[in-house]
């Protein structure tokens, strides 16, 4: 398992402060929050890669019905060749409570799913270069030959963890096209609850048996599929906190979900708004 941490807020200058201590401190990976309104996250990340060597970087969560696809897949494809290949881009619909009627942003669940789905089809496809052609119900996009911009470091294409709620299938099946899953756990009344490790094991299943069926790339045959998925990673992104005072009961909450399928833990403190607490926990290091 890998572990990653959430800066809960910060400007540009403390995002690269603390990406520094984190990779220091044995971190695997350094997100930062995708605001409507606030802290330019990919500004703040590129700071921290001018910083940093080898901590992956990446946002926790980038709501793709928000932004334009080809600005989107302009800034990270940028910030994956300054940092030499280590950015991680994680989606999904995005919280309604953090100003999107405020602002003007749609606010329509199905509208955002379809949004999402072709924002990330236009991103993925621009980062494959050019000629490329989109014809969609929210976007039209047309082969463009101007200043084309290099492609990501990482190939086939920068890592994609989408935002899936379980056990609800067409929100799997987005989430089982891409490369790795932030589940959320929803129950009978729409509501969510914290995902448990029987939860991770029944998705790390579910990933296994249908994630072949549901690849994104068309234009290569059921073989080359199969062959591809074979080797293909697809990464169960859990999230909560741990005590960094008490190692071993922090190992001992993380283990269960390792256990059972989870590739990486992320440690979250959301509610924290001490950065002096921040950083402490940053250098605790991780919870295993």
């Amino acid at each position: 398992m890998k572990y990653g941490f959430v800066l809960p807020w910060g400007d540009a200058r403390t995002t690269a402060d603390l990406a520094v201590a984190a990779e220091g401190a044995g971190w695997d990976g350094f997100f930062v929050w995708d605001p409507v309104w606030g802290i330019d996250p990919w500004v703040a990340l590129a700071a921290a890669a001018m910083l940093t060597r080898s901590i992956r970087l990446g946002t926790m969560i980038t709501p793709v019905s928000r932004q334009r696809p080809w600005t989107l897949a302009g800034q990270t494809a940028a910030l994956d060749n300054l940092s030499g290949g280590r950015v991680i881009l994680s989606v999904g619909l995005g919280a309604l409570d953090t100003g999107f009627a405020e602002f003007g942003e749609v606010t329509d669940r199905k509208v955002r799913a379809e949004l999402l789905d072709e924002g990330l089809e236009i991103v993925s496809g621009l980062w494959r270069g050019q000629p490329f052609q989109f014809d969609g119900l929210h976007y039209h996009v047309r082969p463009a030959s101007f200043f084309p911009p290099p492609p990501p470091a990482q190939q086939p294409r920068i890592p994609v963890w989408v935002v899936g709620a379980w056990p609800r299938p067409r929100s799997l099946q987005r989430a089982l096209r891409w490369d790795g899953i932030l589940p959320a756990r929803m129950v009978a009344n729409g509501q969510f609850e914290p995902v448990t490790p029987e939860d991770v094991h029944q998705i790390a299943t579910y990933a296994r048996e249908n994630r072949v069926k549901t690849h994104p790339e068309q234009n290569i045959g059921a073989g080359d599929i199969a062959a591809l998925q074979a080797t293909a990673p697809f990464d169960i992104v859990v999230d909560g906190q741990t005590s960094g005072s008490d190692p071993q009961a922090a190992a001992e909450k993380v283990r269960p979900y390792a256990e059972a399928g989870a590739t990486w833990w992320i440690e979250t403190m959301w509610e924290e708004h001490d950065l002096n607490v921040v950083r402490r926990r940053i250098l605790q290091g991780p919870p295993g």
